[in-house]
């Protein structure tokens, strides 16, 4: 084969490589010893690793890289995500629901979804014809649009288009599903709108087929408006439905967007590089400079750092990490310098895990089957069934013309069963539910959001930014015998002025706050782990854990009894010694929101049980618990392990939401039959939910679960009305009444009752709003 980046070599009429194909680095074949021969072409490298990796395998990496026309990549695999089992190479449609495939691993440089992309093409290119078409059926006459013949044909050319192009895909899909044998909504819609279209094209091309009682005001009556507005309705339908699904895939792309395009290579001679991230392998040495993400898991070389591993641990507070400690990609680097080795890779690091654990989440769950869906495989064939069957009848017994009467009532059927009002029993009710709930604080990102919510018995809650407020802050001063509270506080705070911490910040906002004078500090020095030390006012001060008093010779026996009540209520405490000798304490804590005690009981009074998932430590989420009164607490938790507690709990039977703010809740959201989102947490986690509390706040919960129930009690109203007019319609468009009163639906009455079935779900679902 012949390698896209190389170039032939003038002098010896070899091919020789300019790019070094492991690490995509240019390299100059003159000045470097690394090379070797493959396929007859001489690839040149910039280190004796990348070689011996391209001599185990050089198929790895002569592959085309992305935006390379020169060889065919392999299509991403797509599923549905109501039948999570069909899988093929790039998009298309279920072939058991008709529903558009979508990617199982998105990537952040796919496009747009080519299917929204095509319909909404199609429904904006149409709408004005259908706008035309209706008001042409509708105030032609009135309006004084030329004679019904001239009226008739004008409809014909313009539904047109909106028929055989703009629904031309509901088509594919109504043949598809006659070709599987898997009867469905598209079913019903591809029957509807071709029986519509197809009867009024043979009313205008050959009027003379029908009777003169079907001849009103001078042309037999035609239902192009009727087939026009059901595709045009149908496509914003899909639109509605495709944006919001596209979303489901913006929790993916957001973590894979966590990650740094970009990692500075520590060559060999000790020069640097910066190189693609995907060029990193395992065994480089990294530099991380500050304020710079951590490029993969690995491990500290050299230098010394707090590391906010908040994408992980959902904790604010910066870790302490030095020589030999271990870093997680992605994680966001504090002030200091850091060297580091590469251990994991690739598909290996743990942000590479959370995305695939949130991938498989949301494609194991299977969304909840609409209620419409439930009956519609019996309900299109009864309809097709009865439609034959007058048909039939009509033609073999029926009074001459025996089969012009067999073809309008058959017609009929199909007409007054047309799933408008079924199609819109459902979708309404969501609608105005959502303006709702989001009247509310609520937002919910899909209609099985707001059918699962209410059956939900297990509340899985995040503590920090969930429950609590998500950020340290001040709690109190602990003085040693004789010190003085305010002096304690203005000397910790003065030294903690060279400190990037989060727990130091909470310490200088309060000094500030009370207007404390706070001196200069000098031979500032952050000890790893444990604390920091310097000098103000001419005093060496310690502020940290017991190990950096302990490794000073210093006691803290008289406050330690008060400091572990501290932690035990979930506080974190520092301890302060000036030249040898204890000063005192000081408690920073995260503290509870003020709604979070009154949500929960309302919750509790519902009999949902709660459970607590948290990364923080055990004594502290056990404390939380305690305060709180939560059923069930869990600490020092991963992410795996909270998708895990969400597994357990619904193999116990239980309809498990789960409720977070951060990253590293986001496969747990994902997993949980509803995920609920904080509106003040990450964009990840609001991705990952299907529900958002737009202000953090648990109360809404309470809410939400009543708009739930009272939404699926008007959708089975609205489907209700919707059978209700065929159990009735469809008998007597058949002709039931004929034998015994001479009554038939014309088509046009069919086309009647359809529309009153629709305005019936309509107004139905409005009283949703004003409750």
């Amino acid at each position: 084969m012949t390698d896209p980046h190389a170039h032939r070599d003038h002098g010896s009429g070899a091919a020789v490589t300019a790019t070094d194909p492991v690490c995509g680095m240019t390299v100059d074949p003159a000045k470097t010893p690394h090379h070797h021969v493959h396929d007859g072409v001489e690839y040149h490298f910039c280190n004796p690793r990348c070689r011996e990796k391209f001599i185990a395998d050089p198929g790895r990496y002569l592959s085309p890289r992305a935006g390379e026309p020169e060889a065919a990549v392999p299509g991403a695999i797509y599923t549905c995500p109501m039948h999570p089992e069909v899988r093929q190479e790039g998009p298309g449609t279920c072939p058991k629901c008709g529903m558009a495939l979508e990617p199982e691993m998105p990537s952040l440089d796919e496009g747009e979804n080519p299917e929204l992309v095509d319909f909404r093409r199609r429904f904006w290119w149409t709408l004005p014809l259908t706008a035309a078409v209706f008001v042409l059926a509708m105030f032609g006459d009135a309006l004084g649009i030329g004679d019904a013949t001239t009226r008739t044909w004008l409809e014909l050319v313009l539904a047109t288009p909106v028929v055989l192009w703009a629904g031309w895909p509901f088509f594919e899909r109504w043949l598809q599903s006659i070709r599987n044998r898997s009867p469905n909504m598209w079913t019903l819609i591809g029957t509807g709108v071709g029986a519509a279209y197809l009867y009024s094209v043979v009313a205008t091309l050959a009027p003379g087929l029908f009777p003169p009682s079907f001849h009103e005001h001078g042309r037999v009556g035609v239902y192009f408006e009727a087939a026009a507005v059901i595709v045009s309705l149908t496509l914003l339908g899909q639109l509605l439905e495709l944006r919001a699904r596209s979303k489901t895939s913006a929790a993916i792309k957001a973590l894979l967007g966590l990650a740094p395009k970009t990692a500075r290579r520590i060559r060999e001679d000790g020069s640097e590089e910066d190189i693609p991230l995907e060029h990193v392998h395992v065994g480089d040495r990294l530099r991380v400079r500050p304020g710079e993400k951590v490029p993969v898991d690995g491990t500290v070389l050299e230098g010394r750092s707090s590391v906010d591993e908040s994408m992980l641990t959902g904790e604010p507070i910066p870790v302490a990490r030095g020589e030999g400690d271990r870093l997680i990609g992605a994680t966001l680097n504090g002030t200091g310098a850091l060297v580091m080795r590469a251990d994991q890779v690739g598909s290996a690091t743990v942000l590479a895990q959370i995305v695939q654990l949130v991938a498989q989440a949301q494609r194991s769950r299977a969304p909840m089957q609409r209620l419409a869906d439930k009956v519609s495989f019996w309900f299109v064939l009864a309809v097709l069934a009865v439609a034959l069957l007058t048909l039939l009848g009509w033609g073999l017994f029926g009074p001459e013309p025996s089969w012009t009467w067999a073809v309008l009532n058959a017609v009929s059927v199909l007409i007054i069963a047309c799933p408008c009002a079924l199609g819109l029993a459902t979708p309404m009710s969501i609608m105005v539910a959502s303006g709702r709930a989001a009247g509310a604080g609520v937002l919910f990102r899909d209609a099985e959001a707001i059918e699962r919510l209410r059956t939900v018995d297990t509340l899985v809650v995040d503590k920090t930014g969930t429950l609590t407020e998500g950020r340290p802050a001040f709690r109190e001063v602990l003085p040693a015998a004789g010190q003085d509270a305010t002096t304690v506080l203005r000397l910790a705070a003065s030294l903690d002025q060279g400190s990037e911490h989060p727990l130091a910040d909470a310490i200088v906002a309060e000094a500030r706050r009370l207007e404390l004078g706070l001196s200069a500090v000098h031979d500032f020095e952050s000890v790893t782990g444990q604390g920091v030390r310097g000098r103000v006012e001419g005093r060496e001060l310690l502020l940290g854990n017991r190990t950096l008093m302990r490794d000073a010779g210093i006691e803290v026996g008289a406050l330690n009894e008060q400091a572990e009540s501290l932690r035990g209520e979930g506080a974190s405490v520092m301890f302060l010694a000036a030249d040898g000798a204890l000063l005192g304490a000081i408690a920073v804590a995260d503290p509870v929101k003020d709604s979070t005690p009154a949500a929960l009981d309302a919750l509790r009074g519902e009999g949902m049980r709660i459970v607590m998932a948290t990364g923080d430590s055990e004594g502290t989420a056990n404390a939380v618990a305690r305060a709180l009164r939560i059923d069930e607490a869990h600490g020092e938790v991963t992410p795996a392990d909270k998708v895990a507690l969400v597994r357990r709990l619904q193999a116990e039977g239980h309809v498990v939401a789960m409720a977070g703010d951060g990253i590293n809740d986001a496969p747990a959201l994902a997993a949980a039959d509803v995920g609920i989102a904080m509106g003040t947490g990450t964009d990840v986690a609001m991705s990952s939910a299907q529900v958002t509390l737009v202000k953090g706040d648990l109360r809404r919960i309470a809410e939400a679960r009543r708009i739930s129930a009272e939404t699926v009690a008007n959708m089975k109203q609205n489907l209700g009305f919707a059978f209700l007019y065929n159990a009735i319609g469809v008998p007597v468009a058949a002709g039931v009444l004929y034998p015994a009163f001479g009554i038939l639906l014309s088509p046009m009455l069919a086309a009647l009752a359809m529309s009153l079935s629709s305005v019936s779900v309509v107004a139905n679902a409005l009283r949703l709003g004003r409750r």
